[in-house]
């Protein structure tokens, strides 16, 4: 294989394609401090025809692309990009030779590139990697330099594809103006923002919601809200989904924050991947809010479509139980008797059924094997109305993206997210590139070019932004006196990072000892923790401890509805 090839096409950064259509898979690329050094006509002066629906569908569709090359080194890339020069390396490329050589691959093109460079035998392969951030991998050492011929074509194709950094920005002074001057913001955010009120994020090593679901045996904790599943065995789902549910209303500094612009008159939409509903707890009005992946705030039934408010099944939720669709319950109980067969079955100690009265209506629980349905009846299962993987997002999303906030939007801000997720991690690169882009997360993301990185805790640096900017962040969670320490990442003169000084801020929460089962809460978390070492041990106790506490549950439930029907008896004499 021949770099002037490369495997998937690549464009020259002027729309200009080479033999093939570029996969959008191949983002995560580092940006190698071009925050600093790259310097490269401004793309504000260059005429950029609009993408349009049918393009971002197809950046979307394109996540399905693959092509052998892909499949030998696309997994290895993850661990092999790294955000810095390699200057520890006296093989690599310096700084100042990785910036040319990135200039001219966007000047010229990937084919010319590969031939005025490896073809013309001015550099290898192997160093040229380096340039691109890559370090060559272990696997391939010793190996003939066209050896790493796949892994520099998607490298080429992964920085063709990012979007050039706007010089012009790059202090929190340009942050404050651009928050001060902007009238049309879109603010993307993620679960970073609501990690401070105890909502585990997703993809946090030790911490994050797929870490903890590791003891489910699962080939990919993301199965976990795969629909297919869902459909086949909601049970999946269930055994966790009370570990995610909004516990309470209240909502963090950073929401307040978005609200902040709200009332400004600053927002132009928030895109929301969060399914905890606080951004409406917050004061975000539905006509400023896409919740891109759903909420909990509603649940509908997966048979009937019969749509209920959300929080009218947390209790079975948190109870371990499944929620069952109560329309579809009264229809196949009425099918089965009528009236007679309303009626739940009540069961003595001797173990034979005892009839109660019940008024019409009444209701102790959703579990199908209470109700007088026939065996094996078709009751629908409740889903909350959050989006899975393999769903579609709501229609709200393309056209407001697509038919107007493109058009409008004059600043981006993207906070508490890695944007890993499509299609909303494809929202970025669809806006306008000369629009100005800020970040605000923990860690940096390597397959987006941001304009400014602010990163530290969400809620830390938008508070120090509203204080620079002259605004009052009213939150009981900002603390009196807040002092904010704010220094540059080494090597960058766009990224900043953002540190609470006083008071002294908490510990930043840890993986505890035993790992992901160490997270399962209650007398099940001790069970699982006493069971033993091995995944199938872990997994047998899990399961028994869960079935003893569905057991206990149910027994509660027959104890109070038979309560229940007793004081009903005494009423009625």
């Amino acid at each position: 294989m021949k770099p002037s090839r490369p495997a998937g096409g690549a464009t020259n950064g002027n729309g200009s394609a080479t033999t093939k259509k570029a996969s959008s898979r191949l983002k995560n690329v580092v940006n190698y401090d071009e925050k600093r050094h790259f310097m490269e006509e401004d793309p504000e002066t260059e005429a950029l025809a609009p993408p349009t629906l049918s393009e971002m569908e197809e950046r979307v569709m394109d996540l399905g692309d693959a092509w052998e090359t892909e499949s030998l080194f696309e997994d290895a890339l993850e661990d092999l990009a790294e955000d810095k020069f390699f200057t520890d390396d006296p093989e690599a490329c310096t700084p100042e030779q990785a910036i040319q050589f990135r200039q001219l691959l966007r000047a010229v093109g990937p084919e010319v590139f590969c031939k005025r460079t490896v073809d013309a035998g001015v550099i290898t392969a192997k160093r040229l990697l380096t340039a691109f951030g890559i370090r060559p991998p272990a696997f391939l050492e010793g190996a003939a330099d066209d050896s790493y011929y796949g892994l520099l074509s998607l490298a080429m194709t992964r920085e063709l594809s990012k979007r050039a950094k706007l010089t012009k920005y790059n202090t929190i002074d340009d942050a404050v103006r651009l928050l001060k001057e902007a009238r049309n913001i879109i603010v993307l955010t993620g679960a970073g923002i609501s990690t401070s009120l105890g909502i585990p994020d997703f993809r946090s090593k030790g911490i994050g919601l797929y870490s903890k679901l590791q003891h489910l045996g699962l080939n990919d904790p993301q199965e976990v809200f795969d629909i297919t599943i869902f459909r086949q065995d909601p049970t999946i789902f269930y055994s966790v989904a009370r570990d995610i549910l909004p516990s309470n209303t209240r909502f963090s500094p950073t929401h307040a924050f978005i609200a902040l612009l709200q009332n400004k008159g600053k927002l132009l939409t928030n895109y929301s991947q969060n399914i905890d509903n606080l951004e409406a707890k917050a004061g975000i009005t539905p006509d400023k809010l896409v919740q891109c992946h759903g909420s909990f705030a509603t649940a509908t039934c997966v048979k009937c479509g019969h749509k209920v408010i959300g929080d009218t099944l947390f209790p079975e939720i948190k109870a371990g139980k499944i929620p069952r669709c109560r329309k579809c319950t009264q229809s196949v109980r009425g099918a089965n008797g009528g009236a007679g067969g309303s009626r739940k079955r009540k069961v003595n100690k001797d173990g034979t059924e005892r009839k109660v009265r019940r008024r019409h209506g009444d209701f102790d629980s959703n579990s199908d094997s209470e109700f007088d349905v026939p065996l094996g009846a078709n009751v629908g299962v409740m889903k909350p109305d959050i989006t899975f993987f393999g769903e579609p997002l709501p229609d709200e999303f393309n056209k407001r993206l697509t038919e107007h906030d493109r058009d409008l939007v004059d600043l981006v801000i993207v906070i508490g997210t890695s944007l890993k997720v499509a299609p909303v991690s494809e929202v970025v690169p669809f806006l306008p590139p000369n629009i100005p882009q800020i970040y605000i997360s923990r860690t940096p993301v390597s397959h987006v070019n941001f304009d400014i990185d602010l990163l530290g805790d969400c809620d830390i640096v938008v508070s120090e932004l509203c204080r620079r900017a002259g605004w009052d962040l009213n939150h009981e969670m900002v603390p009196e006196g807040q002092v904010v320490k704010v220094e540059l990442a080494e090597g960058y003169a766009s990224r900043h990072v953002f540190t609470q000084v006083h008071p002294a801020p908490p510990p930043p929460p840890q993986e505890e000892e035993g790992g992901a089962d160490a997270e399962v809460g209650g007398e099940l978390g001790e069970v699982v923790r006493k069971a033993g070492s091995t995944r199938a041990e872990r997994a047998q106790a899990k399961a028994e401890a869960r079935e003893k506490m569905e057991a206990e549950a149910e027994a509660l439930a027959v104890a109070e509805a038979e309560a229940a029907a007793e004081g009903n008896e005494k009423a009625g004499a």
